[in-house]
């Protein structure tokens, strides 16, 4: 870690906890830096603050008062799920107090190199892609960010031989000033988040964040097939690596003649890959020009697609039972992550849905149920997908009480050789308080199967 002094003596304010507030208040605390951290939650129902509070950091919990601010802060440090909306951040933005998320400071810390990876569907597949590749090819790298595990922590302990590979979301990449990968990855951009950002194109704007800062020296990888990411390629000093699973590229990721290629050199072929999904060939692409940008040798690239068969609820490989796939997407909250799902396999399928009832319908879905054989809704909107696989033409449909029941049931409808996919198009807050948990449940269903 960087001995920095351009917080000592400073003022700050933490805006609330979580993982990132804690670490980043104990962090500005080690350097230095006079610290008061507000966290709405009370304090005694509050360990973290407790446990800040022993470390000599000012506390104040319950609220978040606006009169806080007239205590002559320098700097707010906020968690990232604030909006900018929240009079505390509006009321700071007025008085010029500069305000940032603690990426920030990880940067600024940092004694290792950063790969970030940002973008709307895939960033953590492709974070845990990079890393395993990394990791595979020798290069002592560490994981950090929206995967899990805070920024400004890991970059603590990193030292001049890693390389920290990041996860970032638009809501960390609006508070950073400095921040600068050696490479950035652009995975796509789709609608998201848009009750936080307000339009597409602020979201575009926080997105694009992750390469403001870049030189020519650095590296932004970036999505080929989608105009609007190229787009804002367009505007960042980097060199553009481009990524296509659409076009043969002279330069950058691509696939040709069945084999995925960087800079027309053949790394793989396709078939031997095992992650399913024509998505996740775009993870991968982007994935595998971060790793050969960074040295990794093509075996190194070749064993973890040799092994890697997901992310933890997302498109994950959980079990084979009696010739049966069964496969987690429980990250799977809207339409579009389901109809990735769904596109990722050419077999017959019997489908786990439904969930928290937004108000939406899921015609949408209708054209991608050409191989869903069989389904099982649970949640408050098993009756609206129930009719649009009746309008599909689905014949075995069958609503159960919740994921627990719902493996079982689909079992019953399948054969060897049909994939089993949790795919639900739903968030899960209905029945559970996290998709994570619901995934869990599919994963113990599965295997009490066995």
């Amino acid at each position: 870690m960087k001995q920095i002094e351009s917080y000592r003596h400073k003022k700050i304010l933490v805006l609330g906890l979580a993982k990132s507030g804690v670490t980043a208040a104990a962090l500005l605390h080690k350097l230095g830096a006079f610290v008061t951290v507000n966290d709405k939650k009370p304090l005694s129902e509050n360990p973290e603050a407790q446990g800040l509070l022993e470390q000599g950091i000012k506390v104040i919990c319950g609220e978040h008062p606006v009169e806080l601010l007239d205590e002559g802060f320098e700097l707010i440090v906020k968690n990232p799920g604030i909006p900018y909306t929240n009079p505390m951040i509006e009321g700071a933005l007025e008085k010029g107090i500069p305000v940032i998320t603690e990426v920030e400071l990880a940067y600024e810390i940092s004694e290792a190199p950063l790969i970030g990876i940002t973008g709307t569907n895939g960033k953590t597949t492709t974070t845990t892609l990079v890393y395993e590749m990394l990791n595979e090819g020798a290069k002592q790298p560490l994981i950090a960010g929206n995967i899990g595990t805070v920024a400004s922590g890991v970059a603590e302990i990193a030292g001049k031989d890693n390389t920290i590979v990041i996860e970032l979301s638009s809501f960390q990449l609006m508070g950073i000033d400095t921040f600068k990968p050696k490479i950035a990855i652009i995975t796509n951009i789709y609608d998201a988040h848009l009750d936080y950002h307000g339009t597409r194109e602020e979201y575009k704007r926080a997105k694009a964040n992750i390469t403001k800062n870049q030189t020519e020296e650095d590296y932004l990888i970036v999505n080929a097939d989608q105009e609007e990411t190229f787009e804002m390629a367009r505007h960042s000093k980097a060199k553009i690596i481009p990524f296509s699973t659409k076009k043969v590229l002279m330069e950058g990721a691509c696939i040709k003649d069945g084999w995925i290629c960087f800079n027309q050199e053949k790394v793989m072929e396709i078939e031997k890959i095992v992650l399913p999904g024509r998505h996740n060939l775009e993870n991968i692409l982007s994935a595998m020009a971060a790793a050969k940008l960074s040295g990794v040798e093509n075996h190194a690239i070749q064993q973890v697609l040799l092994t890697f068969t997901g992310v933890r609820h997302r498109l994950q490989y959980v079990a084979e039972v009696n010739g049966r796939k069964f496969y987690n997407d429980s990250k799977a909250t809207n339409m579009l992550a389901t109809i990735k799902a769904l596109s990722a396999f050419d077999g017959p399928i019997v489908l786990l849905a439904g969930g928290l009832d937004r108000g939406n319908e899921f015609d949408e879905l209708i054209p991608y149920f050409k191989n869903v054989k069989a389904m099982v809704t649970f949640g408050q909107t098993a009756p609206k997908l129930e009719r649009v696989g009746q309008v599909a033409g689905i014949k075995c449909i069958k609503r159960v009480d919740n994921v627990d029941m719902a493996v079982p049931a689909a079992f019953g409808f399948s054969e060897p050789g049909d994939v089993i996919l949790l795919s639900p198009a739903c968030a899960s807050w209905d029945q559970y308080k996290s998709f994570e948990i619901r995934g869990d449940i599919f994963i113990e269903a599965v295997h009490r199967l066995k």
